[in-house]
C-alpha cells in the first residue's frame, strides 16, 4: 500500500478562491475600514484617508519584502525605531595573563613559521644553486 508524501508544505491553503486566510484578513479588515469611512467621512476626506489604508491592506496581502511578509517587515521596522541604537563599550576587567614572577628572566617564545613551506623553498633554492633540473622530466637527453 503507497502513501502520497505531502510536498510543499510550507505553502499556505488556499481558503477562499485564490487568497489564503491572512490575505482574505487583511482585504477584509481594509474593506471593512474603508466602508466605516466612506459612511462617516466626506467624498474629499474619505479618499485622502481611504487611500493609504487600502494601499497597506492591499500591501499586507500581497506585497512581499525580500520573500517574507510585509508584516514581519513592518514589525522589524518599529522594532528598530523603538529599540536604542547607542552602544557604549564598556572594558571589563580581564584576568591577569599568567607570566614570570619579577626579577626572573623574560620568557622568550620562538616564532612559529611553516615548516613545510620553508623545507620546501630551501630545497629549491638548492636545486638552483646547483643547476640541477626541478623535474625529472626536464633532464637533458
Amino acid at each position: 500500500m503507497r502513501f502520497e508524501v505531502p510536498q510543499f508544505i510550507d505553502v499556505e491553503d488556499k481558503i477562499f478562491g485564490p487568497f489564503t486566510w491572512k490575505q482574505f484578513v487583511y482585504i477584509a479588515g481594509g474593506a471593512g475600514a474603508g466602508i466605516m469611512l466612506y459612511m462617516t467621512l466626506p467624498f474629499p476626506l474619505f479618499i485622502v484617508v481611504a487611500g493609504p489604508i487600502g494601499a497597506l491592506a492591499a500591501g499586507l496581502a500581497f506585497y512581499p519584502v525580500n520573500n517574507r511578509p510585509l508584516a514581519l517587515f513592518l514589525e522589524a521596522v518599529v522594532h528598530y525605531i523603538s529599540s536604542t541604537r547607542l552602544y557604549i563599550w564598556k572594558k571589563q576587567d580581564t584576568p591577569p595573563v599568567a607570566s614570570s614572577p619579577e626579577g626572573a628572566p623574560p620568557i622568550y617564545t620562538l616564532p612559529t613559521t611553516n615548516k613545510i613551506a620553508s623545507l620546501s623553498r630551501q630545497l629549491e633554492l638548492n636545486a638552483l644553486q646547483k643547476g640541477l633540473p626541478k623535474d625529472p622530466g626536464d633532464e637533458p637527453l
